[in-house]
């Protein structure tokens, strides 16, 4: 499925392919809340190599030392790095070179129509403030860190993966 995205100014623009579009990881942690603006944070991921970008220039990119594993670089910066317009300050997606083959948009800078999951991954709950709900559903997992399954892990066992 090929994903249109863009912030809020429209001066960032972007298009990458994804095999696993469902919004369902919601992860509480200090970094997605704080740089989402909300009480967590939800990515998807897409075929690193097929991103295209127009406004490239109005990019910021933010790296955190905080990356809640204590495995840091030598520059003691994180290796994730949150890539946002630098006009408006929407986030637009996280590049971690580690899986130099996938990018993870925040499915709030989408603008195709995602698939509605059929339940939601509550991640690093260990990190929620008191005044964030979790609003979990019957079929939804619910976990203190990260769990074993994986975005592709999630798509595929539920027969979700578009290929």
């Amino acid at each position: 499925m090929i994903l249109e995205g863009s912030c809020h100014c429209s001066a960032v623009r972007f298009t990458v392919t994804s095999h696993t579009p469902h919004p369902f990881n919601r992860c509480y942690c200090s970094k997605c809340r704080k740089t989402g603006g909300g009480g967590y944070g939800i990515n998807i991921m897409g075929d690193a190599a097929s991103l295209q970008i127009t406004g490239e220039d109005n990019i910021s990119v933010y790296r955190s030392a905080d990356n809640h594993r204590g495995a840091y670089e030598e520059d003691g910066l994180g290796l994730s790095r949150r890539h946002f317009c630098k006009t408006c300050g929407a986030p637009l997606w996280t590049f971690n070179p580690d899986y130099p083959d996938w990018v993870y948009p925040f499915a709030t800078a989408i603008d195709t129509p995602l698939p509605k999951p059929p339940a939601i991954t509550h991640l690093m709950l260990g990190y929620k403030p008191a005044w964030v709900p979790v609003e979990a559903g019957a079929e939804d997992k619910q976990f203190e860190f990260y769990p074993d399954e994986g975005i592709e892990d999630w798509h595929r066992r539920r027969g979700l993966w578009q290929g």
